[in-house]
């Protein structure tokens, strides 16, 4: 734990007991679904919702006084973010990445963020199954002459998908949905993954990338943001794509070399490519020029960002994250969070309780000191339960109400602990 970090107290908001939901201030950004919004408006929280992200510095002024932060994709939560605030409970990004928050940050600040793995993987799956259909027949190409005026009906370079080989790079929730997409249309599956995965229906896994580059005649990444992803796919595993195959990527903008895919669509090495992200992305939607190697090259469909970018996902994502916010601020819970330990527990129906959260350092003696508050103040303890993270740990307990404003004081005043909130 950074130390100054470990200077900064516990403040009296952090430590309010049933803080009144109406001042609870939330700000949610890059137009989140009107359903999210709604479920955090009817719990009485103050919502304040917006179609743009903000930059660094705006974002900076704006999370001082807020409680919870929920964003989509562009918006970037650094460090310097983290630390300008001084009340946020939780963070929220209503997508299935998180890449653009420092979670360790975050983590070191007592704020677990939360995110919407499942809810998208359909839209993302059929968005990919739809661009391999216009890959294969050129309707890109088509649709610029027709709009252009031009009429040219032909049957060469287009193919039926029917009968072709599919290679995944990644077999998670989007690649084995489009796994069972793909084999329903009559394609071949083949993936490659890190880690041994059942395959649905008849899909194989082959052991190398180079083996799946060379055996596909469509080849989808469905890869996470990591330091073992970043440009995976350069000049030399292009290279070993099959002459006239396609490459398709609705993952992570930094997974392909654009430059090299660029190069291998112009010499015909690739017959085409579908990309939806990209290394360097405007901000906002209008805001600059889209720019990219891509532009103009034979065969290439393009979109921006929007493999998510459907109805049934956003409401889905935005019921699903809400839910887990209200759940984290009306009972602690902070299941399905991905940077803080997972605790959940329903409250133990006892009369007369309170119920301590309790956020301190991961090392030795703490528990110690923390079980000895409750002991010193008599508290009778209903339920318990304590999970760890990294340097975090987080303890959920339910107690007599007699008891709970000392040991919220005590605590509070306790070196190791950084957060405590008390709940009835």
């Amino acid at each position: 734990m950074a130390p100054e970090l470990k200077r900064r107290r516990v403040t009296e908001e952090d430590s309010v007991t049933s803080f009144p939901k109406n001042k609870i201030k939330v700000l949610l950004l890059e137009g989140v679904s009107a359903k999210g919004i709604q479920l955090l408006k009817d719990d009485g929280f103050q919502v304040e919702a917006l179609k743009t992200a903000l930059t660094e510095d705006e974002l900076v002024e704006k999370v001082k006084d807020l409680h919870i932060l929920g964003i989509r994709s562009k918006t970037q939560v650094t460090r310097r973010v983290i630390e300008a605030s001084n009340r946020l409970l939780a963070m929220a990004c209503f997508c299935i990445g998180t890449d653009q928050v420092d979670l360790k940050a975050a983590q070191e600040r007592g704020i677990p963020v939360f995110n919407a793995p499942f809810a998208n993987t359909r839209s993302v799956a059929e968005l990919i199954i739809g661009n391999i259909v216009g890959l294969s027949r050129r309707i890109g190409e088509c649709t610029a002459q027709m709009h252009r005026g031009a009429w040219f009906k032909q049957a060469v370079g287009c193919f039926e998908i029917r009968g072709k080989t599919l290679g995944l790079v990644g077999y998670g929730h989007i690649g084995a949905q489009v796994s069972v997409l793909a084999e329903a249309m009559g394609m071949n599956i083949i993936y490659y993954d890190v880690v041994p995965k059942l395959p649905m229906g008849n899909a194989s896994q082959v052991s190398t990338l180079k083996e799946l580059m060379g055996k596909s005649d469509f080849v989808s990444l469905h890869v996470p943001n990591l330091a073992s992803t970043k440009n995976m796919i350069g000049k030399d595993e292009i290279a070993q794509m099959k002459p006239g195959s396609y490459l398709l990527n609705a993952s992570r903008g930094n997974v392909v070399v654009i430059p090299a895919l660029a190069e291998a669509l112009k010499s015909g090495h690739l017959r085409g490519a579908y990309v939806d992200v990209f290394p360097v992305e405007p901000g906002k939607n209008g805001e600059n020029l889209f720019t990219s190697e891509l532009r103009g090259c034979p065969n290439t469909l393009m979109t921006p960002h929007v493999g998510g970018s459907t109805e049934e996902a956003q409401a889905k994502i935005g019921e699903e994250v809400a839910s887990a916010l209200l759940k984290c601020i009306n009972e602690g819970s902070t299941h399905g969070s991905v940077n803080f330990p997972e605790v959940d527990m329903k409250p133990s129906g006892a009369a007369k309780t309170h119920r301590v959260l309790c956020i301190h350092d991961n090392k030795p003696g703490v528990m110690s000191s923390i079980n000895n508050v409750f002991t010193e103040a008599k508290a009778n303890i209903c339920g318990q339960f304590l999970n760890t993270k990294g340097d975090i740990g987080y303890v959920i307990i339910d107690l007599n109400e007699e008891a709970s404003a000392e040991v919220k004081s005590n605590l509070t005043d306790l070196e190791s602990v950084l957060k405590v909130r008390v709940l009835y």
